[in-house]
C-alpha cells in the first residue's frame, strides 16, 4: 500500500490578510497547488471561479464567515484558521455553519494533518482529530469546563463519537 500524501497535487485556497500567514501556509502545503488571497473580494472571486479540494480561511480581516458560506455553497471542505477570533463563539459559529475544522494559527504546523483528514474523510475525521488533539489546548484557552459551559460542544463531540462507533459496527 502506498504512503503518498493525500494532499499531493490538491488545489488549496488560503484567504488571510496577513502575508506571512499566507506564506507559512504555502510552505506547510508545498505538495499542493496553493492559491492565496489577502482580502474578502479576492477570496470570493477565487471561490466563485475555481474548484478547490480544501479552502482555508482566516476569520478576522477577510470576513471569513461570509467566505465560509460561499465556499460551502460550492461544496468545498473549509477549515477556519484564526488567531484573533480564537473564542468559543467563533468556534461554535464555525461548527454550525459547516466548517470541517477550526485551527489556531499557532498550530499552523499541524495544518497538513487536518487538511489530509478533510480530503480523506469529507471533514468528519478533522473534527475527530480536533477533539482528540486540541481539546486540552482549548481547555487552557477557554477554561477547563468550556465544553460544559455550552452544551453544544459536548453534544457535538458526543454525536461525532457516536457516529464513529456506528461506522465501526
Amino acid at each position: 500500500m502506498g504512503t503518498e500524501n493525500p494532499l499531493a497535487g490538491k488545489a488549496i485556497l488560503v484567504v488571510d490578510d496577513e502575508p506571512d500567514v499566507l506564506d507559512a501556509v504555502e510552505g506547510v502545503l508545498d505538495m499542493c497547488s496553493v492559491h492565496k488571497a489577502k482580502d474578502y473580494d479576492t477570496g470570493l472571486q477565487y471561490i466563485l471561479s475555481y474548484t478547490y479540494d480544501v479552502v482555508v480561511l482566516d476569520i478576522m480581516g477577510v470576513n471569513g464567515f461570509e467566505l465560509l458560506k460561499a465556499s460551502l455553497r460550492r461544496g468545498f471542505p473549509t477549515v477556519m484558521l484564526t488567531a484573533h477570533a480564537l473564542t468559543p463563539e467563533a468556534l461554535k459559529k464555525s461548527m454550525k455553519l459547516g466548517a470541517v475544522c477550526f485551527l489556531p494559527k499557532e498550530k499552523i504546523t499541524e495544518l497538513k494533518a487536518f487538511l489530509s483528514d478533510a480530503v480523506l474523510g469529507g471533514g468528519k475525521l478533522s473534527w475527530t482529530r480536533f477533539f482528540d488533539t486540541l481539546s486540552s489546548y482549548f481547555s487552557k484557552r477557554f477554561g477547563p469546563d468550556w465544553k460544559e459551559k455550552d452544551r453544544f460542544f459536548k453534544e457535538f463531540e458526543d454525536a461525532l463519537r457516536h457516529s464513529d462507533q456506528d461506522s465501526i459496527s
